[in-house]
């Protein structure tokens, strides 16, 4: 056993062990739940059409935008009612993944 292991203590459901953990685990990003108010690119693609404009009331389930990604049309729905508060994207822009593409208030 290699004695230059560094152990850390690690809980899971109320219970503590003590482990070794990679490096890459160690610098992982931590979990952050969603944010409702915030609507991401869920995968890569093409923004075909945009419904809304800054400003306007949206109720939970109103189509917001149109992102393309492998051949396929994904509508975009509110997931909360509230106000456009910033369009990030136009028609036609092509976003990466997690590309922040409107903000509700």
């Amino acid at each position: 056993m290699d004695e230059n292991i560094e152990f850390n203590d690690f809980k899971y459901e109320e219970i503590s062990y003590k482990t070794s953990v990679t490096k890459k685990f160690a610098n992982r990003t931590p979990y952050t739940p969603p944010d409702s108010r915030r609507v991401v690119a869920f995968i890569p693609g093409t923004i075909l059409k945009v419904h809304v404009k800054e400003g306007q009331k949206v109720k939970k389930g109103d189509k917001l935008l149109v992102l393309q990604a492998m051949k396929m049309d994904n509508q975009l729905l509110a997931t909360r009612s509230g106000t456009v508060k910033k369009i990030y994207v136009k028609q036609g822009e092509v976003v990466p993944k997690q590309y922040l593409l409107l903000e509700l208030k």
